[in-house]
């Protein structure tokens, strides 16, 4: 008789497990919920650069019958295939920009419109409030940037074969000239390891100027990089800051070979090994947590503008 009220508590205490971990994730769902609400442009923008772009391209197919006609192969190989790369590079800068002016006006911003108030009154931490805002461009504008770009491909790649077979000709070497999916894998990879952790410095800067400025973040966030260049330039006549900025912005080499190929090219050489190995991402890395964690602080101590 004594068992049920012995096992009772046991499975008390083990459904507290999971409703515990849901308590502790649902404000930073909701917390990223509301950043995608408030911030619309971090997917019309990739979605708006991808509509114009399919219409430029339908235009363009016009003249792919001529081309499949007329073209040697190689020449074809590229003439196909550079479509394919602008689309992705162009949703790819698409999302750095929207990524650098949603941080330096993340933070920011709500102080500003004083909504912080709201906010620090919601049982939300504040190192949840600033991971949720990190969590874009981190997380959520490279995933869409992704999904954006292999939807576009795929429908550029049935538009040129609907022309194609509506001027009599076959589709076959169209698609043999086409691999999507070995291209979104080594598109994933690229946004994995550059856009996401080579670029990680970057965003944890802006985050950290957007919560410590009181206006004027973007000059605050650039106006220091500038002069640090300028003063170096001017004292020792050598541009290794300006360089190695430059490298970082680039993406550098240490994820991949790139023998003049766009870097979602299948035959791209990947080099895992020495991109972990790279002691500039995990520099890139630590600096990038220093930037979040004093970002933390700052809102707990910044109140409204």
């Amino acid at each position: 008789m004594n068992t049920p009220a012995n096992t009772a508590p046991t499975s008390l205490g083990a459904q507290a497990i999971p409703s515990a971990a849901f308590s502790m994730t649902r404000p930073f769902y909701w917390s990223v919920q509301r950043e995608l609400w408030e911030n619309r442009s971090i997917y019309i923008a990739p979605l708006a650069a991808a509509a114009v772009f399919l219409i430029g391209f339908l235009i363009s197919a016009i003249h792919l019958p001529r081309q499949m006609r007329t073209l040697s192969a190689p020449a074809l190989h590229q003439t196909i295939m550079t479509p394919y790369d602008f689309v992705a590079g162009l949703l790819m800068l698409t999302a750095m920009a929207v990524g650098l002016f949603y941080c330096l006006d993340a933070l920011n911003g709500e102080r500003r419109d004083r909504s912080i108030l709201f906010w620090k009154s919601l049982p939300v931490s504040d190192a949840t409030a600033v991971l949720a805002k990190a969590s874009i461009p981190f997380v959520v504008l490279p995933l869409i940037t992704f999904a954006v770009t292999v939807a576009a491909q795929w429908i550029m790649l049935l538009l040129s074969s609907a022309v194609l077979l509506g001027n009599g000709l076959s589709a076959g070497t169209l698609w043999t000239q086409v691999h999507l999916i070995p291209m979104s894998l080594m598109l994933l990879y690229h946004l994995i390891t550059v856009h996401v952790l080579w670029h990680a410095p970057f965003y944890g800067w802006l985050l950290l100027i957007s919560a410590w400025a009181r206006r004027a973040a973007f000059l605050w966030a650039v106006l220091p990089i500038i002069a640090i260049a300028f003063v170096e330039k001017i004292a020792f006549n050598t541009s290794h800051f300006a360089t190695f900025l430059g490298d970082r912005l680039g993406g550098g080499a240490e994820a991949m070979t790139m023998p003049g190929s766009m870097p979602i090219d299948p035959g791209v050489h990947i080099t895992l090994g020495r991109y972990l190995s790279s002691p500039g991402l995990w520099i890139g890395l630590a600096f990038t947590a220093l930037c979040l964690a004093a970002a933390v602080q700052l809102r707990r101590q910044r109140g409204p503008l």
